[in-house]
């Protein structure tokens, strides 16, 4: 018997830069119970060489199942396949573009276009700036079909002391999306009580 649908979650890395997030993000789910189904883009492979000092073997080792990128007849190409939704963490503005299109040249896309006809939760953290009126339109497009774009923008209200923070609170905030509850996220609380001498 698989996992339940509430226990899978489709995870696409592309090539844009801040594949740490995406790294980060599978390993906050090992041994989770959360069931990890991985596809990289080719341009996500090197950029994993010149960012991390990882191996993609390493990488692949993170997930519960990694599917080759042209293998459009994998379980997460179709809709009977239930899932929990899909992260694209980093999703590079091609990636963007293809969803917005609905024209799905590979498989990490097409899982993506299976996620938003399901209605299943998408959520692409998108890493360009500065952005032009092309980008921006293809955010709105892909959010009006159901998708939630999440820029990783840190909350520096946490006081983040390290990159390594950073990137948690990116991937915690993600993982809030999905339900998934995690102790990256350094909480907001309200604003601190002033003292009488303030």
């Amino acid at each position: 018997m698989r996992a339940p649908a509430q226990r899978r979650l489709i995870v696409g890395i592309t090539g844009a830069s801040g594949v740490i997030y995406g790294l980060r993000l599978l390993e906050c789910l090992q041994n989770s119970g959360i069931e990890t189904h991985l596809v990289l883009t080719r341009a996500a492979e090197m950029t994993i060489s010149y960012e991390t000092q990882r191996s993609i073997r390493e990488v692949k080792a993170l997930a519960d199942t990694v599917y080759p990128i042209a293998d459009i007849g994998a379980a997460i190409a179709s809709g009977s396949f239930h899932t929990l939704g899909m992260a694209v963490i980093p999703c590079s503005m091609k990636t963007l573009a293809e969803i917005a299109s609905g024209v799905t040249s590979n498989l990490l896309t097409r899982a993506a276009d299976v996620t938003l006809k399901e209605r299943r939760r998408l959520v692409l953290v998108p890493r360009e700036t500065p952005l032009h009126l092309g980008h921006l339109r293809n955010m709105t497009a892909v959010t009006e079909y159901g998708a939630i774009v999440a820029p990783p923008m840190p909350g520096f209200y946490a006081q983040p002391q390290s990159i390594d923070d950073i990137v948690d609170h990116t991937v915690g905030r993600v993982l809030d999306l999905f339900g998934l509850d995690t102790a990256l996220v350094r909480r907001w609380s309200g604003k601190p009580a002033r003292t009488e001498n303030e």
